[in-house]
């Protein structure tokens, strides 16, 4: 089985099992955390055994080098949070003012 079969390299960043958006570091951090491949299947259903299996596998041939392409994932998801909670986009603006506005009625009505 080759790699380009099953995975898509898009960039050093972004490594894809072939055919989804799935990252290849969700499954590796369900196998990580105890998953076995079956679970991580019924997690994401449209992912076949052949693809989880051949991401563990491809993990722990090249461990030291996946680990590290986790933790820049890793990073730049929570770069990027941390860019949108300090930014977040006018849809976002609203909903939070709606959320304040209605918390704030809810502690009126519950004064009176």
């Amino acid at each position: 089985m080759e790699l380009v079969n099953v995975f898509e390299f898009i960039n050093p960043e972004t490594i894809r099992i072939k055919g989804t958006r799935v990252g290849i570091e969700i499954v590796i951090e369900k196998f990580l955390d105890g998953a076995s491949p079956k679970e991580i299947q019924r997690h994401y259903p449209h992912l076949t055994l052949k693809q989880i299996y051949a991401t563990i596998t491809y993990y722990l041939f090249n461990k030291k080098k996946i680990d590290a392409y986790i933790e820049v994932v890793r990073e730049e998801t929570e770069a990027a949070y941390e860019a949108q909670r300090k930014n977040p986009p006018p849809g976002v603006k609203r909903l939070m003012e709606i959320k304040a506005q209605r918390e704030t009625q809810g502690i009126q009505l519950r004064e009176e």
